[in-house]
């Protein structure tokens, strides 16, 4: 801490640099020489929430409940909010807080006039998997990056697996739920499709066997669920209650680490779709949407270049859309430089020097604050819970001077509310009418299955839960609600036996020993009906025919040559953000 001035003028080079005249989330009250000022209150501009930012601390630190009283004010100024809700802390929003001694002495210190209050809360969940409105993506939206990122594929299979999607998008092949893009990848090391396969060059049949396993053990975790129809759209994460405050679009996830990278990937097909859709608009007064990525280190891990690339494209672009991204994690370390960098708004936890690693780690952090008055290093290891670093960037577009910050406190409940209430919400909720059902319609399963010779059982497109699967056969809808896999009777060893097969019949190996029997899963029954009203999927659109022929002339092949164009033109997908496909809004 600086030797040079008092406490006062401390304080009021902090009061002075966040003397806000726009409007503005209030995050605490300064701290000085272990002395809260209430009268030097910490704040973060609405117009300056599209500049990103950064929530850090170990855990245990209070990093949810910052995140509770930040979604609390975007949404009664108005501003959606979607966050991810990983131990089930933030359903509290939908209950008021209970006031009592200590809640009120800790608000009075901080110069907050506490009331409780409760806030307009959608559920959403992967697929089905935790309460809230069932989250689906079909597979040709999803895009051949993040799924890659998924399926944690080298960069190799990553373009191989690109190869695939651009077929499929030139044929006009709806690649709704895994069972499909397992169909065309079939299609293209079958007899019939080996030719195809030539065409597109680049994709081997040895790495078209290794994706399909991958395929194969995504449906053995269960995340077969996620993809399929009616497929979300990320509209709806921008709504207003009718009172005027900002949804708050709460993901629960409570199996985030038995697939931490569907969840951290499907955050990012929710920012790429938002970022293909959504108009310029510049400085706003505040943004249309906040966006909160939690434990965003499950991003970066391991990513590839390509994505990595992406990610730090989106930070930089979206924000022109009007959207804010604050990445929640317990290290700045674990985010990349280039995204870091791009970070205006920190709110700093407690940091751990435990380790020789958490001590360089530590230095690293503090490197990246302006001047301060404060020594960081110790500030940052002596931080209590509800305490942050706090700088932002003001409404003049320059960063605040660094403040020690005691939080104010969240006016609804901190901590989970009841499960009775939860259940109530999402009983309520229109999501839950909209995207509650699966659905399925023809896509490229049935029509490749459609397609195969009579009679030919090499035609057949391997099932995950064991033989192959005919035309014949209803197949099961790759993102039905409650759906899970293994299946009853199944067992694991039975699902790697059947990729160990698969591989082998692709390679032209000899088959492996079959394993022993298990009790046969039963049938998924076919859909009542099939889902069609969605027009706005890209690839929807009806096949263009051919005109008759007059007489084969050159002007009939021209004829033909523009309708090639056509059907070209028509049928393939227009891919932005992340390789994922671009849709018409509702």
């Amino acid at each position: 801490m600086s030797a040079t001035k008092s406490a006062e003028e401390r304080v009021a080079t902090i009061r002075d640099g966040y003397a806000i005249d726009a409007p503005a989330l209030t995050i605490g009250a300064a701290v000085v020489d272990g002395t809260t000022y209430a009268d030097a209150q910490v704040k973060l501009p609405l117009g300056m929430m599209n500049r990103h930012g950064l929530v850090a601390g170990a855990t245990g630190t209070g990093k949810t409940i910052t995140l509770q009283l930040m979604a609390e004010q975007l949404c009664a100024a108005g501003v959606p909010v979607f966050l991810a809700d990983i131990k089930g802390d933030l359903t509290g929003l939908i209950t008021p807080g209970e006031g009592n001694e200590k809640l009120l002495a800790r608000t009075a210190s901080v110069g907050m006039d506490w009331t409780a209050a409760n806030y307009p809360v959608e559920f959403l969940a992967l697929g089905g998997d935790g309460k809230g409105a069932p989250v689906r993506a079909t597979v040709t939206s999803f895009g051949p990056l993040l799924l890659s990122r998924v399926m944690d594929l080298n960069e190799t299979q990553e373009s191989s697996l690109q190869l695939i999607f651009h077929y499929a998008d030139q044929r006009g092949l709806l690649l709704d739920d895994l069972k499909d893009l397992r169909a065309v990848i079939t299609h293209l090391t079958s007899d019939e499709g080996k030719p195809e396969l030539k065409e597109l060059g680049g994709l081997s049949s040895a790495t078209a066997g290794v994706i399909l396993r991958g395929l194969i053990n995504l449906e053995a975790q269960g995340l077969d669920q996620f993809f399929g129809l009616p497929e979300f759209d990320s509209a709806e994460l921008l709504r207003q209650a009718p009172d005027g405050r900002g949804v708050i679009t709460c993901l629960e996830l409570p199996t985030l680490l038995q697939k931490p990278l569907l969840t951290s990937t499907f955050m990012m097909w929710l920012l790429a779709d938002l970022f293909a859709e959504l108009p310029e608009v510049g400085d706003a007064d505040k943004p249309k949407l906040v966006f909160f990525l939690d434990e965003a280190h499950l991003l970066f891990n391991g990513a590839s270049k390509a994505f990595l690339q992406q990610i730090a494209t989106t930070v930089r672009l979206i924000r022109s859309k009007g959207i804010g991204l604050f990445f929640v994690t317990q290290n700045p370390t674990d985010v990349p430089g280039e995204v870091l960098g791009q970070l205006a708004n920190r709110v700093q936890h407690a940091l751990r020097a435990f380790t020789p690693e958490d001590a360089k780690a530590l230095k690293a952090t503090v490197s990246t604050y302006p001047v301060s008055d404060y020594d960081l290093a110790e500030v940052l290891t002596t931080l209590g819970t509800g305490e942050a670093v706090v700088t932002v960037m003001n409404d003049k577009g320059a960063p605040s001077p660094v403040a020690w910050t005691k939080l104010w406190s969240p006016r609804s409940r901190m901590g989970a509310s009841e499960a009775s209430a939860v259940d109530a919400a999402v009983a309520a909720s229109a999501l839950l009418q909209q995207y509650g059902t699966a659905t399925d319609r023809e896509s490229a399963f049935e029509r490749l299955s459609a397609a195969a010779p009579a009679g030919a059982s090499g035609a057949s497109v391997p099932d995950a839960a064991g033989a192959g699967s005919t035309a014949s056969q209803a197949p099961s809808t790759g993102g039905s609600v409650g759906g899970a896999l293994p299946a009853p009777g199944q067992s694991q060893a039975d699902i790697d036996a059947e990729a160990r097969r698969i591989e082998a019949e692709i390679l032209g190996l000899p088959a492996p020993a079959a394993p022993a029997p298990s009790a046969p899963a039963p049938s998924s029954p076919a859909p009542s009906s099939r889902s069609r009203k969605k027009a706005d999927d890209a690839l929807s659109l009806p096949p263009t025919k051919a005109p008759a022929p007059r007489g084969g002339g050159l002007g009939d092949q021209i004829g033909k040559a523009a309708v090639n164009v056509l059907q070209t033109l028509g049928n393939e997908i227009v891919r932005g953000m992340f390789g994922t496909s671009r849709r018409k809004r509702r």
